[in-house]
C-alpha cells in the first residue's frame, strides 16, 4: 500500500524531524508529556470495552485481531490524506490505541514520520502492550525506486531502529509494481524481484537469521499480488482499496491466498476516506475523486441512509463480515477515532442493506485507474 508519490521523499528528512520533537527534549518534559497524553486517553481506559477475538494470521503463529490500526496517517502524509497529524497528536492516539483491545498496528519503511512515531509512543507507554504485534514494509529506495536486496536490509534495519525493536513479526515486500521496469517489462520486473540474490532473497535470508519472523506481499494490483502469493514465499498478503463498498475485485487473490494457507490482510475499508463519512476525508485511493466516483458513493450513501446505518458502519463491517480476511486495517489518526472506529462494529445492520450494497459495487478493473 504506497501513499502516493511526492511524499516518498519525506523518509529522508523523517528521522531528523523526531530528533527535535518535544518530548525528547529532556526527561522532565518527557514525564510530563506523558502524564498529561495518559489523562487524555483515560477515557478510552476506563470505558466499557468488549473483548476481540484473536484470528490466526494463515499458516504463522500470529493471533491477530479482526481490526488492525492503520499507522500510515501518524507520519504525516497530507498529500496522501488531506491533512496533518502533528508529532503530539500521534503519540496521543497511539497511547489511545495501546488501552484499547486491538493488538494489531500496521506501518511501513515509506509511511513518512510513522514508524518513528510509533517508537516514541512505545517508549513513553513504557513498552509495547502484551501480544501487540506491530507489523511494517521493506521500501524502495526512496530516490531510484530500485528493489535490490542492500535495500531490503537497510529498510528493515531502518524500521528496528526506528520502533526501538530487535526483531519484526511481519515484514511485507511493498508495493512491488513501483519497480522501474514493471510498467514496460511486468515479467522482468518481477523475474529481478524474485531472482536469486535479489530484494526476496534478502528478506528471506533476514528471516534466516531471526531478524523477521514472518514474510508478507502488499501491494495494489490484483494479478500482481497473485503471482508473488503462489510463488510459495509469503505467509500474509495485504490488499488495499480492492475490497470495500466501491471496488470489489479481490477475489482472485482470495481464492489463491485460502489456497496455499496465506493469511489475508484488507486495508482502505473507507476506500482512503470517501466511505468514512468524515466530510474533510474525501479522498479516493489516496487522490481526489473522480465525478463518477463520487456519484457512486452518493448511492452508496443513500441505500445506507434507507435502513439508518452509517456508511462508515457499512463499509467497515462489510471487509469483517468477509470470513477469508483476518484483519482490516483502519488508519487512525486522532484519539477520537480509536473510539469511533470501535463504535462502528456494534451497529446492527439488516441483511437487505448488504443485498442493495452488492448491486451498487464494481467487480472489473483497478480502482487506480479512475
Amino acid at each position: 500500500m504506497v501513499y502516493r508519490a511526492g511524499f516518498e521523499n519525506q523518509s529522508l528528512v523523517r528521522d531528523r524531524e523526531f530528533e527535535s520533537h518535544p518530548l525528547r527534549q529532556n526527561n522532565m518534559e518527557k514525564q510530563k508529556q506523558s502524564q498529561e497524553n495518559n489523562q487524555n486517553v483515560n477515557h478510552i481506559e476506563s470505558r466499557e470495552m468488549f473483548t476481540m477475538e484473536r484470528r490466526r494470521l494463515g499458516k504463522t503463529k500470529l493471533l491477530v485481531t479482526p481490526l488492525c490500526w492503520g499507522c500510515g496517517p501518524l507520519g504525516n502524509l497530507p498529500d496522501a490524506f488531506g491533512y496533518e497529524v502533528s508529532p503530539d497528536q500521534a503519540v496521543r492516539t497511539l497511547l489511545a490505541a495501546f488501552k484499547g483491545p486491538v493488538n494489531f498496528f500496521d506501518t511501513a519503511n515509506n509511511y513518512g514520520q510513522s514508524e518513528s512515531r510509533i517508537g516514541e509512543g512505545i517508549k513513553i507507554n513504557g513498552g509495547l502492550p502484551k501480544d501487540c504485534i506491530i507489523e511494517t514494509k521493506a521500501d524502495r529506495d526512496p530516490i531510484t525506486n530500485e528493489f535490490s536486496a542492500l535495500r531490503m536490509r537497510q529498510s528493515v534495519e531502518e524500521s528496528l531502529r526506528r520502533l526501538g525493536m530487535a526483531q519484526l513479526p511481519l515484514v511485507y515486500l511493498h508495493d512491488p509494481e513501483y519497480h522501474p521496469k514493471y510498467s514496460s517489462n511486468r515479467p522482468l520486473a518481477i523475474q529481478e524481484i524474485l531472482a536469486e540474490g535479489g530484494a526476496v532473497a534478502e528478506l528471506e535470508k533476514l528471516k534466516n537469521e531471526g531478524i523477521i519472523q514472518h514474510l508478507g506481499i502488499s501491494g495494489g494490483p490484483i494479478d500482481l499480488l497473485v503471482d508473488f502469493v503462489e510463488t510459495g514465499k509469503f505467509d500474509v498478503v495485504i490488499t488495499h482499496n480492492r475490497w470495500n463498498l466501491i471496488y470489489q475485485t479481490a477475489e482472485p487473490l482470495f481464492v489463491a491466498a485460502q489456497k496455499r494457507e496465506v493469511g489475508i490482510v484488507n486495508a482502505a475499508p473507507f476506500a482512503s476516506g470517501i466511505l468514512s463519512g468524515g466530510a474533510q476525508q474525501q479522498r479516493f485511493v489516496y487522490k481526489v475523486p473522480s465525478e463518477e466516483i463520487l456519484k457512486r458513493v452518493q448511492k452508496i450513501k443513500e441505500a445506507c441512509q434507507q435502513y439508518g446505518v452509517p456508511v462508515a458502519a457499512a463499509a467497515l463491517q462489510f471487509s469483517l463480515r468477509e470470513p477469508r480476511i483476518s484483519s482490516t486495517v483502519v488508519g487512525v489518526s486522532d484519539p477520537k477515532q480509536i473510539e469511533e472506529n470501535l463504535s462502528l462494529l456494534k451497529i446492527p445492520i439488516p441483511d437487505e442493506l448488504w443485498v442493495d450494497l452488492k448491486t451498487l459495487a464494481i467487480t472489473e478493473g483497478d480502482p487506480e485507474g479512475h
